[in-house]
C-alpha cells in the first residue's frame, strides 16, 4: 500500500507535503483488504465501539465502511457551518493556519464509546479536535484508527496524552 501513496510537495501551500491516496482509493481489493484489517484490530481487542466517528473528508471514506463493517452508527465531523441544527464544535491549530471541527449535538449518547477515524495522524490536532467534542459531548474516546501515522511528528503521544485509554492503530507508520 505505501508504494501506492503519493507524496505532493508544497500542497496546499508550500512546505507541506500532502499524502495523496487516490491510487489506493482506486485499488477496491486493497481497500477491502484495508477496511477488514482496521476493523479486525477493533473486533480482536474486545472494544466495545457503539459510534465510528469520521473526521471530513477523507475520513469518511473508510470511517462509514467501518461503521458498517462493525454494525454501528457513523457520525461525521465536519468542518464548521457544514452541519444543520444545533452542534458542537473545537478549534485546532493546522500545520498551515486554524481550524473549526463540528458534530452534531445529538450524534453520540451520553457515555457513547467513540472510535475516532481519519486518514493520517501527523501532529495530532485534528484528531485531538475530534476528541475534545467526543469529550464535550459526554461521550468516551475509546481508540483511534489511521491508515498512516507520520511518527516523527509525534500525534501519537498528543492523542496518548489527551485519552490515556484509549488504543491508536495505523495500518503503516512511518517514522522519519
Amino acid at each position: 500500500m505505501q508504494s501506492l501513496i503519493v507524496d505532493v510537495p508544497d500542497f496546499p501551500i508550500p512546505g507541506i507535503t500532502f499524502k495523496d491516496f487516490s491510487k489506493v482509493w482506486s485499488d477496491a481489493a486493497l481497500c477491502k483488504k484495508m477496511l477488514v484489517a482496521m476493523s479486525d484490530s477493533i473486533r480482536l481487542s474486545g472494544t466495545t465501539v457503539d459510534y465510528v466517528m469520521g473526521v471530513e473528508s477523507r475520513g469518511f471514506i473508510f470511517g462509514m465502511a467501518m461503521a458498517m463493517e462493525l454494525g454501528v452508527p457513523f457520525v461525521p465531523v465536519r468542518k464548521k457551518g457544514k452541519l444543520p441544527g444545533a452542534t458542537v464544535e473545537a478549534s485546532f491549530a493546522l500545520e498551515y493556519g486554524q481550524a473549526t471541527i463540528e458534530c452534531q449535538s445529538a450524534a453520540i449518547g451520553k457515555q457513547g464509546r467513540v472510535l475516532i477515524h481519519d486518514d493520517v495522524l501527523a501532529t495530532g490536532g485534528t484528531a485531538a479536535a475530534a476528541a475534545s467534542v467526543v469529550q464535550k459531548l459526554g461521550g468516551e474516546v475509546i481508540g483511534y484508527s489511521f491508515l498512516m501515522e507520520l511518527g516523527f511528528l509525534r500525534g501519537g503521544q498528543r492523542l496518548s496524552d489527551q485519552t490515556p485509554d484509549a488504543f491508536i492503530h495505523s495500518l503503516i507508520s512511518i517514522d522519519s
